[in-house]
């Protein structure tokens, strides 16, 4: 059975400070862990290393959002990361800690690892609530491959995992932003499915604000939604350590406000993931996936106080 490694959960200057240790799940607020598996990527992994490099650059910060608010009453509790070569065990001891934390009603964040590591976490969700949810999914790609390099768990099926939940049901519970690349297999899956997308053009073209009214008017029906980041929704320019980098994507400062904008739902949890470090040799990928952690937090604060 995989376990969750101990080595960083001591280190009480993790995340600007706000990871405490001692604390049990039942009494934090914000809940942290990586899953560090890259073995699903199909072309250039790495994003293995992603959550011990997004740490890594968290000793250095203040607790403060970009607006100067502070978030040193915030209970963090760092479980540290997940990790093993056999991805249905693996998955399977993710999922269970998932459907407790979700159980037990608190918000979480997960750093991956390629965009695989995210199909343990719906299927957590998923066993632990008695409603649909919704998933926003912010990706330069679709992740609705049936398969891919002949894996039906590769990082580019993730959102067709989701779909047979029985709390997602169906791709209408799923709203894509950002993308800007399709396999054959998806365009095919869209001919006969109903599929909510802002590509990265149309983005651009209708503007933030109303990308954020189209996707909160479809999601508010929930009572639960989460949001997945794949880094490489973000142009190369701002993120380039990632696997599968694609050119035209949204701007650091399009992706912040968004997020900022979706937090008005019933948010649960979020995960960033494919952040590749060793692609890029200044890290631009981990400090903006620092940087989407710690303003999604301050969002979720704003909203608890």
């Amino acid at each position: 059975m995989m376990k969750e490694t101990k080595d960083m959960i001591n280190d009480r200057d993790l995340w600007a400070g706000l990871n405490n240790p001692d604390l049990s799940v039942d009494e934090a607020d914000i809940v942290v862990f990586g899953l560090a598996y890259d073995g699903a990527a199909s072309f250039r992994q790495g994003a293995k290393d992603g959550p011990k490099s997004i740490r890594g650059i968290t000793y250095s910060i203040t607790p403060t959002t970009e607006d100067f608010e502070l978030l040193d009453s915030l209970k963090v509790l760092d479980l540290g990361d997940f990790h093993g070569d056999d991805q249905i065990a693996l998955f399977d001891e993710v999922k269970e800690k998932v459907s407790e934390i979700v159980r037990k009603k608190k918000f979480f964040t997960m750093l991956g690892g390629d965009h695989s590591t995210s199909i343990p976490i719906f299927q957590g969700i998923d066993d632990a609530l008695d409603e649909p949810f919704g998933i926003i999914h912010l990706d330069a790609h679709f992740d609705l491959n049936d398969q891919l390099a002949g894996s039906r768990l590769s990082h580019g099926c993730p959102a067709r995992r989701s779909t047979e939940l029985k709390n997602v049901g169906s791709a209408d519970n799923i709203y894509f932003v950002g993308i800007r690349s399709v396999e054959m297999d998806e365009l095919d899956f869209m001919k006969n499915n109903k599929v909510n997308v802002i590509n990265a053009r149309k983005f651009n073209e209708i503007g933030i604000a109303n990308a954020i009214d189209e996707v909160c008017e479809k999601m508010k029906k929930f009572n639960h939604v989460y949001v997945t980041v794949d880094i490489d929704v973000l142009d190369p320019a701002y993120a380039a350590g990632t696997g599968t980098p694609q050119f035209g994507g949204l701007s650091s400062r399009e992706l912040l406000e968004f997020l900022r904008g979706i937090f008005k739902l019933p948010i649960i949890g979020f995960d960033v993931v494919e952040v590749a470090p060793n692609l890029d040799s200044s890290l631009t990928s981990s400090f903006a996936a620092r940087k989407i952690i710690t303003e999604c937090w301050g969002h979720y604060s704003r909203n608890i106080k």
